[in-house]
């Protein structure tokens, strides 16, 4: 049997309410992925069924591939699957979300979109449309629809400034999601240099700028998908999201704090002038420490994160490379030692959670520029703290290296890698590679006994092997 409305007063029985059917829209939405239904709209719904926040999401969809069939057979209901692990217990529990509305195909639908300007309590607009969704593509807002987001979005904002007269307090606060930095500002200038396009008059473009709020935001949050099916119903929008979930909005503005009113019943809203710590935390522990482990991880024939923490030696690896080097070369940059500390204590539950297939192989992806973006600011500063070259972020460019002779196309420089096996020994290999400042952008060799560092690792990892190296657990 497929979800539907009419199926909750049975699977919540004398616990069941109505109260969140019928709540006015308050939210456009501009995407239906599963990140969006896994956080913002998970804590919107939270807050409905604790009587704060009291409306509803009207999502747009704003691509061409798929339907919009599921959310109407399922009276726009789904079911959230939270899996993981907190502060080491298991936490398993199953969500019925009833947040969404109406769920609008653009496509077919942009008058019905553009309706939705005129409503009087709409107050938010919040969108994920990956990171290419962000860009600036010079086109008429009078297209049924535009083609671009930002483009969709200027034309809802001129329809609503126009129905209301360019009321001031119809302003609305837009939040995108996109993992991309300052993404809220860079939507904004988007939206400025369409207005030039556009020719649009100079009182629009004050009211677009002064009477809606742009706010930048980073959301961390795992959404794998689909979960495991349920006994009860079927479910065809079903999610599986991990439990840890953190949406960081960028924000000084009373205004904003009173129209994002649902962060009272989830403290994973958090609303902060500045949120590049935030942003500095998870670059850095998170995808810094997955980006050092995920050579040696494959090398040792460990598939996934969660296999990775079972093994002994490289979840001791993982959790000493966060406490010891990473959070020392990052704080004092306007990051605390126990925020840090704390942070990565999440991670680590996060890594364990076995609900989560994350798989190394796709997190090598990239692996040369992910390294140079994520890891590589750590180490010069843990080098200008300490003078000396760090051990383990050491270990971590060996195994870079050495997976890069081993594998296929994980990025742009892998046959230029393998040609370079080839040729030459492991020392001359190291010395060529941070040599390299098209990889780097500098010559790794003036980091004082950092090649030095990496060609000892190496040299271990080659006589030893990886797994054997790991199992040793030197690192704990």
């Amino acid at each position: 049997m497929r979800l539907s409305r009419a199926m909750l007063p049975k699977l919540y029985g004398k616990n069941f309410s109505s109260h969140c059917f019928g709540l006015p829209e308050k939210v456009l939405q501009f995407g239906t992925g599963v990140l969006l239904r896994g956080l913002p709209d998970a804590f919107i719904d939270k807050a409905n069924k604790a009587g704060y926040f009291n409306g509803s999401i009207v999502v747009v969809k704003s691509t061409g591939r798929g339907s919009t069939d599921a959310f109407d057979e399922q009276d726009n209901l789904y079911t959230q699957c939270i899996r993981g692990i907190k502060e080491g217990k298991e936490v398993s529990e199953n969500i019925i979300n009833t947040a969404i509305s109406r769920v609008l195909n653009a496509g077919v639908q942009w008058e019905e979109v553009l309706a939705c300007a005129a409503n009087p309590l709409l107050q938010l607009v919040i969108s994920n449309t990956t990171e290419a969704g962000i860009v600036y593509v010079a086109e008429s807002i009078h297209q049924h629809p535009p083609a671009s987001f930002p483009a969709k979005l200027l034309a809802f904002l001129y329809h609503r400034y126009l129905h209301f007269k360019g009321d001031r307090e119809k302003g609305l606060v837009i939040i995108p999601t996109e993992l991309i930095p300052d993404n809220g500002h860079r939507l904004q200038e988007i939206l400025l240099r369409l207005c030039t396009y556009n020719e649009l008059d100079t009182d629009f473009i004050a009211w677009l700028q002064h009477s809606n709020d742009y706010c930048n935001s980073l959301v961390d949050r795992i959404v794998p998908g689909a979960a495991e099916n349920l006994p009860e119903y079927d479910d065809a929008l079903l999610i599986m999201t991990e439990v840890y979930g953190l949406w960081a909005i960028e924000t000084d503005s009373e205004r904003v704090r009173e129209v994002l009113s649902f962060r009272k019943a989830a403290p994973e809203v958090v609303l902060s002038p500045d949120i590049r710590v935030f942003r500095e935390l998870k670059l850095r522990l998170l995808n810094g420490t997955h980006t050092l482990s995920c050579g040696l991880a494959l090398l040792a024939g460990l598939d996934t994160v969660c296999i990775a923490m079972k093994h002994t030696g490289m979840a001791a690896y993982i959790a000493t490379l966060m406490t010891q080097e990473i959070t020392p070369a990052i704080t004092d940059r306007g990051i605390r030692e126990d925020d840090a500390l704390h942070f990565a204590s999440q991670v680590l539950d996060r890594f364990r959670n076995p609900y989560i297939a994350h798989r190394w192989s796709a997190i090598s992806s990239q692996y040369t520029a992910k390294l140079r973006t994520r890891v590589l600011p750590v180490l010069l500063q843990y080098v200008e703290r300490t003078g000396q070259a760090p051990a383990l972020i050491s270990l971590g460019f060996a195994g870079y290296l050495l997976w890069m002779r081993e594998a296929g196309t994980v990025d742009e420089y892998s046959g230029w890698y393998q040609e370079l096996w080839q040729q030459h020994s492991p020392e001359e290999v190291v010395l060529t590679a941070f040599r390299n400042q098209h990889l780097w952008g500098q010559d790794l060799t003036h980091i004082p006994g950092f090649a030095s560092a990496v060609t000892d690792q190496l040299n271990v990892l080659l006589a030893a092997g990886v797994e054997a190296h790991l199992s040793k657990n030197i690192y704990a």
